[in-house]
């Protein structure tokens, strides 16, 4: 798939089929993820990955309120943010950022699918993958991706919007 396809045709998928995620799909998804721009080059995230059935449905029920995704999903990354590695400081979102989109692009083009989760900023989704995955208190939580074989198919959608764009100066519209 071309990247303008994969950009374009992505969806945030929330359901999915009882097919598994290898361990192969799971390495080329972090590749993609760490392959992404980081401010200084500082890298500053960190992957929790899992498999675990229990891990998944405890998930559902810790982070997202028993949402059914994560109790279909066959995997899930999260996304950590680590403060200490920032290249320059403050920007450890933004590269967590491109670090999630490239996972999601990659997972689109493999045919796999997911969907972001914000975690930073949400004490209880926050507290829920502490709880699931021990992650320290030094790390950020930041997003969370159900990951799996799609188990919906929405098409793709046109978002261009002219009225957002201000050529050289801002036009109140």
């Amino acid at each position: 798939m071309d990247t303008m396809t994969a950009i374009m045709t992505r969806r945030s998928i929330r359901a999915f089929k009882d097919a598994p995620v290898t361990d192969e799909q799971m390495k080329t998804l972090l590749e993609a993820a760490m392959n992404a721009p980081s401010a200084g080059d500082g890298r500053p995230w960190h992957f929790v990955v899992t498999t675990d059935r229990a891990q998944l449905d405890a998930l559902a029920d810790e982070v997202d309120e028993g949402n059914a995704m994560f109790k279909q999903a066959q995997a899930a990354v999260l996304i950590c943010l680590d403060e200490s590695l920032e290249g320059f400081k403050g920007f450890g979102p933004q590269d967590c950022s491109c670090a999630a989109q490239n996972l999601q692009l990659a997972a689109h083009d493999m045919g796999l699918g997911t969907v972001w989760i914000a975690i930073i900023n949400v004490p209880p989704r926050v507290a829920g993958c502490r709880k699931v995955f021990g992650v320290p208190e030094e790390m950020t939580p930041f997003a969370l991706f159900p990951i799996g074989v799609p188990g919906e198919e929405l098409k793709a959608e046109v978002r261009y919007d002219e009225s957002r764009i201000h050529n050289g100066r801002w036009v109140k519209r």
